[in-house]
């Protein structure tokens, strides 16, 4: 396996976020004396990093995860965008000078899934910032096979907020899903990364989406999106509401990342061959399942994790044309994001929250 963890030589120092053991926010340390990442293999990238933004797993990383141990310190951050600096003797397709974006999938590129074009299947698959120091510094070290060419045009801010949800998304939806024209969609919890990329891309394919969320300010922005039905998850009961507005069809797919707290509504707002496809569990990882109402309705049930390299091109051409482009919620200096990741946690969001890590936004 490709290894990405910094070989420092010492002879210079950089900045980045950090944390050296797991808790709250409080383990949040910025660090000017981190020494700058050598490449460490000939098919390895160096980007300057212009910007990084902030997903619910870096806050899932500062408390603890299972099986993941970090050693200190250890830098955060999954998505970004940035300049190559420096390429290895192998690397092909980028080149010095390139404004690039960033796939937080590492994969080993030899096992029998990544032979089969299937990296997000590696068993040696692992993520940025969590698995591997991640892009919350001032350079980030990658395989060359995790970056794309983008135009420097794209505004940086949009750049980092790009990859990681809208990957998760694409291959909820178009790959495992294979949601289709004409279809009825939920999507739980809108406002998030994932949930607000799964609206754009069902909208596109020509979906009916269905949201919720307990903020009626987040339900409004959904519909300036294009979500048809938007619903106070708080104050009404989902799954009822759409069987009575479907005459008790209920939709063909359920977008759920929530878990526990969701999961029976899910199935009970899924019609017959529906399918309900996960990303996460957000309120917890245990649920529970009537399996005669899973085989006489014959749903579907599909896991998804971020995306393979063919769906990270697709994702970066619809970039790179101005399409599916993430909302901006809020953007922080690097030395302000301690607040950046309070407003994360307080789920105040609506859209991404990006850090400037160069200090200039382009």
């Amino acid at each position: 396996m490709v290894s990405i963890a910094p070989e420092y030589n010492g002879a210079d120092f950089v900045k980045g976020l950090t944390i050296s053991a797991h808790g709250g926010l409080d383990q949040l340390e910025l660090r000017d004396d981190l020494p700058i990442p050598e490449l460490r293999s000939g098919t390895d990238v160096r980007v300057r990093v212009r910007a990084a933004a902030l997903n619910h797993l870096d806050l899932f990383v500062v408390r603890g995860l299972p099986g993941v141990a970090v050693k200190g310190p250890w830098v955060l951050g999954a998505d970004a965008t940035g300049v190559v600096e420096a390429i290895g003797s192998e690397v092909r397709g980028v080149a010095v000078g390139d404004t690039v974006v960033i796939n937080p999938g590492i994969s080993d590129r030899s096992c029998e899934y990544c032979r089969n074009g299937e990296q997000s299947l590696c068993v040696r698959f692992g993520i940025l910032g969590e698995h591997f120091p991640g892009t919350i510094a001032e350079y980030a070290v990658v395989p060359a096979a995790n970056v794309r060419a983008i135009p420097a045009s794209v505004p940086s801010d949009v750049a980092a907020a790009f990859s990681l949800a809208t990957l998760t998304a694409w291959r909820m939806i178009v790959t495992r899903a294979r949601v289709r024209a004409g279809e009825q969609v939920l999507i739980w919890g809108i406002g998030g990364g994932v949930a607000i990329a799964a609206l754009q891309i069902c909208r596109q394919l020509g979906a009916r989406v269905w949201v919720t969320s307990s903020s009626e300010a987040k339900l409004a922005r959904a519909r300036e999106l294009g979500a048809d039905e938007a619903i106070n998850h708080t104050t009404t009961d989902v799954p009822k509401l759409i069987r009575e507005r479907t005459a008790k069809r209920g939709v063909d797919v359920v977008v759920d990342d929530v878990g526990i707290a969701t999961w029976k509504q899910s199935l009970l707002a899924l019609g017959k061959r529906g399918r309900l496809v996960t990303c996460g569990a957000t309120t917890g990882p245990m649920v529970e399942t009537d399996v005669r109402r899973l085989f006489w309705n014959q749903w579907s049930i599909l896991g998804s994790t971020m995306g393979n390299d063919a769906e990270y091109d697709a994702i970066v051409d619809e970039l790179r044309a101005g399409r599916l482009l993430p909302p901006i919620d809020r953007v922080y200096p690097i030395a302000e994001s301690r607040a950046a990741f309070e407003r994360l946690e307080k789920a105040e969001q609506f859209g991404k929250v990006v850090i400037l890590v160069d200090g200039e936004r382009r």
